[in-house]
């Protein structure tokens, strides 16, 4: 890798004293987001991106209801604990389906035959975070994001309500005793839509935000919407779906996805407008999306997904690829970028 791979760069979590890897890996393609998953295959993924020199992963007990936990973990207890980074998620909790012969793993294409229950509480974050331990086969993760907590998961009014009062009655309680006796280094929150950017920033005593779309090459909502109060809060960025939930990394192509659903004809429209540009220059889409992203000063890392060894490698090589200062001039003069956006060159 060129001098200038971000493997070897590590970036703070706001305040706290977790210093993170530039880049690392999303382990939500494990739980079998869109296809199922051969064992082997997941564990060749993430021997890839140990191998490739992936030091920092983020799972879910969301990720097919506890199997991205188990996948990642069977392969990462085998190695130094200290040696590398490692996030999990708050918010939901899991037992035994009431009606197993009515039980669905969707939206998963397979996963583990158990039924989540949103549980913000003091003892839901302990009991989820005890749960993860054990799915993973670890003593100890290093980073706690609190998960899903949006409006569009809770069908807006009294049931978000709830889960926020119980949130900020007895959950981020937990959250910081946890911190404070140093069996996590720093608390984060995950954001799917840029609505929830400034109440999580701007009430929350939180170190990142885990942002999922609203800052990509495709769409800059955040820029000016959430990351000013991030800023004034010293409240890093850590971005969790640089490639869009996939468009942004296959390109045009039959049944594209666009935030985990069909891309519809202006989305389709722009990124091929951008790929004529990425064409005129020599530069790979995926690289510009995952390049692009790393050059905001409040990101502290990017952590795209992989289904495969041979996607691990092609994301390592996007990330070390030299894209022209000329490329994103062409970007930004075309509308595509917002103007003030900043870019890897500047």
């Amino acid at each position: 890798m060129p001098e200038k791979s971000f493997l070897k760069q590590t970036r703070t979590l706001g305040r706290s004293q977790c210093a993170v890897p530039a880049f690392g890996f999303g382990a939500a393609h494990l739980g079998e987001l869109y296809a199922k998953l051969s064992d082997a295959e997941a564990r060749g993924t993430v021997e890839a991106a140990w191998d490739g020199g992936v030091r920092y992963f983020d799972t879910a007990p969301w990720y097919g209801h506890g199997l991205s936990e188990h996948r990642l973990g069977e392969v990462l207890r085998s190695k130094p604990r200290e040696s590398f980074k490692l996030s999990t998620k708050v918010g939901r909790v899991y037992a035994k389906p009431a009606n197993m012969a009515q039980y669905s793993t969707a939206p998963w294409a397979g996963g583990l035959p158990f039924e989540p229950r949103f549980d913000y509480s003091y003892d839901g974050v302990m009991r989820s975070y005890e749960d993860s331990l054990q799915r993973l086969g670890v003593t100890h993760v290093d980073v706690l994001v609190i998960h899903d907590l949006d409006r569009g998961y809770h069908q807006g009014g009294e049931e978000f309500d709830r889960h926020w009062r119980d949130l900020n009655a007895g959950g981020l309680k937990a959250l910081h005793e946890l911190k404070d006796a140093g069996d996590i280094q720093a608390i984060g929150a995950g954001v799917n839509t840029t609505d929830m950017i400034t109440p999580m920033a701007g009430e929350l005593d939180l170190n990142f935000l885990l942002v999922a779309m609203p800052y990509t090459l495709l769409d800059q909502a955040a820029l000016h919407d959430g990351f000013p109060i991030c800023e004034a809060n010293d409240v890093s960025v850590v971005i969790g779906a640089p490639f869009a939930s996939g468009l942004l990394a296959t390109g045009i192509v039959d049944d594209a996805k666009y935030n985990y659903g069909a891309a519809d004809t202006g989305v389709l429209d722009k990124v091929r407008a951008i790929s004529e540009i990425c064409a005129r220059f020599g530069v790979a889409l995926p690289a510009a999306a995952l390049q692009f992203v790393l050059a905001h000063p409040l990101v502290a890392s990017v952590i795209p997904g992989a289904v495969s060894a041979g996607q691990i490698e092609s994301n390592l090589q996007h990330l070390a690829a030299t894209i022209p200062a000329e490329y994103w001039r062409a970007l930004r003069d075309g509308g595509l970028i917002n103007a003030d956006a900043p870019t890897p060159s500047g």
